[in-house]
């Protein structure tokens, strides 16, 4: 029956069996490159609201693989009996998961290695349409989970791990000025000829956009640092209501990992080591709040998440007067991501300078709309008309109106998950995702 019922849901990438596996051993790789290292005290590690302990996410991403590919999809029994009470996020409650009784770190790492070993096996050079679907679910949440390890190491001050990217060394400079979008009817969302998409996306709609101008670049450390420097952080003025009750509650002063020398300058604490905070790559590691006050601070404000997909992927008419009815799969055109055009999947280590990767411009020469820092949009996090939840009910339905939306993916997103459609969600106070903006002019 789950074979049926799975025709219903929505097309999928046409990956093939081939594609499947080694989609799954490449994600794979990646959560045990960020946590093979790691001691069994740090595996746990403090609990924390915006944390997972590590070695419980571990588990999680094999429970959630194997309950929706070889359970769910193919009606195989659990591995574990008791797996469900220890790794369903949806019933186990967070603050829960330091004290249950897990399995030690060879059976963790054990039954991760098991369930890919069973899929791989269940794959067998052929796979169905429906199942396909379960596959492709099961690695972008696998995808998810290995940004989450990334910014949860930074989070911890746990060591920089080795061999994902190479140094973030690409210092270009600044990138400064704002471009023009004319105004016109735009198709906000994702169709069924993208391929796999999540049910937030789901489906494109007309929306009216006026014409707007938008930053070339997000902004920088150089620049937010201006803000801090005008006393941005205890002037009220500039900030919402919550905003303020938040930098009140965690008396902020500045972005979280900053550090304020002697002379004014400014390094920060990346992992375990303090390092030069590079002027021209952009702020990272602020909340919504911060980003806001900012924009009120700086006479500017955040793209609408409308504004943010149409300077990403939009074309103007021939008179430069209005959008056309061309939207570009990625902000450079059709051609897959390449590190020429975009810091993603661990390219770097790291966000590089706002003006590195010309070739990834989109039309209206808007840069890094793709990878480097996730940003923050102006947008509420809601349903688009019709929504239907997908089989993973509790993915983004119990969310709406809660969070607020960000675009383009970062340096440690896959490129499965950083398709400039997708919607990212966090709450407005969360300063530990990879995440940055841009602005608007007023």
């Amino acid at each position: 029956m789950f074979m049926n019922e799975a025709l219903l849901y929505r097309p999928t990438s046409g990956a093939t069996a081939d594609d499947l596996v080694a989609q799954l051993r490449e994600a794979r790789d990646c959560t045990r490159r960020l946590t093979d290292d790691l001691t069994v005290k740090q595996l746990m590690g403090p609990m924390l609201p915006i944390v997972n302990p590590i070695l419980w996410e571990i588990g999680h991403v094999g429970w959630f693989h194997e309950y929706w590919t070889l359970r769910h999809a193919h009606g195989q029994t659990p591995i574990l009996e008791r797996a469900d009470r220890l790794w369903n996020s949806s019933t186990v409650a967070h603050a829960t998961r330091w004290d249950l009784d897990l399995p030690d770190r060879e059976g963790v790492f054990g039954y991760l290695a098991d369930v890919l070993c069973r899929q791989i096996d269940r794959l067998g050079g052929r796979v169905d349409v429906p199942a396909s679907y379960f596959y492709e679910l099961s690695i972008r949440h696998e995808d998810m989970h290995v940004e989450a390890l990334a910014y949860t190491r930074q989070t911890l001050g746990y060591p920089r791990p080795q061999g994902l990217g190479r140094p973030a060394a690409d210092r270009a400079g600044a990138w400064e000025g704002d471009v023009v979008v004319p105004g016109g009817r735009w198709q906000l969302g994702s169709t069924p000829a993208d391929g796999f998409v999540f049910d937030n996306e789901k489906w494109a709609h007309a929306v009216e956009i006026a014409p707007f101008r938008i930053a070339k670049a997000a902004v920088s450390n150089a620049e937010f640092a201006a803000f801090v420097a005008e006393g941005g952080y205890r002037r009220r003025e500039f900030w919402s209501a919550p905003g303020w009750e938040w930098r009140e509650r965690v008396a902020a002063e500045h972005p979280i990992h900053w550090l304020h020398n002697e002379g004014g300058s400014w390094t920060w604490r990346s992992h375990d080591e303090v390092e030069t905070l590079p002027p021209h790559a952009p702020v990272t590691f602020v909340n919504w709040y911060e980003a806001q006050a900012f924009c009120n601070w700086a006479k500017r404000r955040l793209p609408s998440e409308a504004e943010w997909e149409a300077a990403a992927l939009g074309e103007a008419s021939a008179d430069g007067t209005r959008l056309t009815s061309t939207k570009r799969r990625w902000p450079w055109g059709e051609a897959a991501p390449s590190r020429e055009r975009v810091n993603l999947g661990f390219a770097c280590e790291g966000p590089f300078d706002v003006a590195a990767c010309a070739a990834g411009d989109s039309a209206f020469g808007c840069r890094q709309m793709s990878g480097n820092v996730w940003e923050w949009t102006a947008s509420d996090f809601t349903s688009f008309p019709g929504f239907a939840a997908d089989p993973y009910e509790d993915y983004s339905k119990p969310w709406f109106h809660t969070r607020k939306v960000l675009r383009g993916g970062s340096f440690a997103t896959s490129a499965r998950i950083a398709r400039p459609l997708y919607r990212n969600f966090f709450t407005p106070d969360r300063n530990d995702v990879i995440a940055g903006f841009r602005t608007c002019a007023v």
